[in-house]
């Protein structure tokens, strides 16, 4: 008799158990649907096309007029922007001597890129 009880306890909780895990997957295909209804962009339409060839070209310009005209980067510091090819014709006549080339170099970079003024002095603690 008491076999018979164990055995009956058994299939509710193993039924239990897969109504559980059964429920528990529902749930997370429930969100992910949601989630991917909610988190979909918008169809590429044509205006939204058109919009983003504009934008396009308008990027590629502004870099085009970045590489092929010269211009100020920082003039505070004296640091220009020069053609590629005016770039390259400097860095070979720099160049010809190498010692020279990486000392005028790195001038160039210590005044472009100052070290950071130190830390002001820390206060004294009120116990020493």
């Amino acid at each position: 008799m008491n076999s018979e009880n164990k055995s009956c306890c058994g299939c509710t909780a193993k039924a239990a158990y897969a109504i559980a895990v059964i429920g528990a997957i529902l749930i997370v295909v429930f969100l992910d649907r949601q989630l991917k209804k909610y988190t979909q962009a918008p169809p590429v339409d044509a205006g939204r096309a058109e919009e983003r060839a504009k934008d396009l070209a308008e990027i590629r310009n502004a870099e085009a007029d970045a590489l092929n005209n010269t211009g100020w980067i920082d003039p505070t510091k004296g640091v220009v922007r020069l053609k590629i090819d005016d770039a390259m014709q400097l860095m070979e006549e720099n160049w010809k001597n190498p010692a020279a080339g990486r000392s005028n170099l790195l001038e160039r970079v210590e005044k472009a890129n100052p070290p950071p003024p130190p830390p002001p002095p820390s206060k004294p603690s009120p116990f020493e």
